[in-house]
């Protein structure tokens, strides 16, 4: 039995990401601050918010409950702050909940993952970030989650440099310009776009093919990558003026 745990995989891009891993046989539970009626016969939904560490703790051990203790762990969830807001016009609780939901939440479930994942001596965690996250970019008007987002990627390569030896690895994905219907859109769905360099815009299945690739057995060489998904796209600076 392979099972993955991954958080908000019930909706956007994190909904497609599920579908796949499901096609592809694999247990999935998913972590979700407000669970959806999903019915499959390997797919467990559980009911947590990602700010709150005890509800998220206990979520975990529900999955391990239900399918047993996970060979992979996908971070998909993100809070974001939508509107355009400078640091100093940021209240304390939009901090927390970026911070604690993108960074803090990633420590508590990559904690109670990899002992686990250690035992088997295999395990696949795979983070989201930003384009060009890896450099640590200045973002004008998105601080706390530039902030959040820039910590994970040293969280990600530090883990997969402890725990390497262990056959775990764990690598970041940072999707590009991905909006609206495109978060849940299969790669054939996609339409043209002169925006984008590769000629079309991106999907959510353009995440979980990475995704799944990540995953495999085989993919073992492949550790502390941060990996841009984007066809190309210039995400952080599409604003600026």
């Amino acid at each position: 039995m392979k099972h993955v745990v991954i958080t908000a995989g019930a909706k956007g891009i994190g909904r497609i990401v599920t579908e796949r891993l499901l096609e592809e046989g694999w247990h999935v539970s998913v972590l979700q601050r407000k669970p959806i009626d999903w019915q499959h016969e390997r797919l467990h939904m559980v009911e947590a918010p990602l700010t709150d560490r005890e509800a998220v703790l206990s979520g975990y051990e529900e999955a391990v409950a239900k399918f047993g203790e996970p060979d992979a762990l996908i971070l998909n969830a993100g809070p974001y702050i939508f509107e355009r807001k400078c640091l100093v016009d940021l209240t304390d609780e939009e901090w927390d909940e970026v911070i604690s939901g993108n960074l803090s939440a990633s420590f508590w479930l990559m904690r109670r993952a990899i002992p686990s994942m250690r035992a088997k001596r295999f395990g696949r965690i795979i983070t989201y970030g930003f384009p060009e996250s890896g450099t640590a970019p200045g973002w004008v008007h998105r601080s706390a989650f530039a902030a959040a987002k820039t910590g994970l990627v040293s969280l990600t390569k530090s883990v997969a440099l402890e725990e390497a030896a262990h056959g775990i690895t764990a690598n970041m994905i940072n999707p590009g310009n991905i909006v609206g219907a495109q978060k849940e859109m299969r790669i054939e769905a996609a339409e043209p776009d002169d925006q984008t360099p590769v000629g079309r815009h991106g999907t959510g299945e353009d995440i979980a093919r990475m995704i799944l690739f990540l995953l495999a057995r085989d993919s073992d060489m492949v550790t502390g990558a941060i990996i841009d998904v984007t066809g190309g796209v210039n995400v952080v600076h599409q604003y600026r003026k």
